[in-house]
């Protein structure tokens, strides 16, 4: 199912990849996350959260499929590359500057960068797997 060129399934089901992985992900390190979150409990996040969260997913997604789309052809190599250098050049370095300013510990910047790493492979991944529209 496509509109005006973007198939609709493909990024609804990278949005879905990304957030079913951050739900792994950061089960998976609850306990270092909380530590280096300096948070003194477990995070319990409310329903709302959830929405947002998936709405950015979302937009993510569909985000990635214009950059894959303006790569030329849409393919599984492309797509997992443009998600990398997307990371590398946008994500990771924002995110560095950010904690470096918050006087965050080095380990929550490379727990939440390796979650948006993920993420964004994982999207590549289901994008790439759809072959674009």
């Amino acid at each position: 199912m496509t509109i005006i060129g973007v198939n609709i399934l493909a990024v609804l089901g990278a949005a879905v990849g990304g957030f079913v992985f951050g739900s792994v992900w950061y089960g998976a390190l609850a306990k270092p996350w909380t530590k280096a979150a300096r948070l003194t409990e477990p995070f319990k996040a409310r329903p709302l959260t959830f929405i947002i969260t998936f709405l950015c997913q979302l937009v993510m997604a569909l985000a990635l499929t214009g950059v894959i789309f303006h790569m030329g052809e849409f393919t599984l190599r492309r797509a997992l590359i443009s998600a990398v250098l997307l990371w590398g050049g946008f994500i990771v370095t924002t995110m560095i500057v950010n904690h470096r300013f918050q006087l965050a510990p080095w380990s929550l910047t490379v727990i939440d960068a390796g979650h948006w790493l993920g993420v964004l492979l994982v999207m590549g991944l289901i994008l790439g797997s759809f072959g674009g529209n």
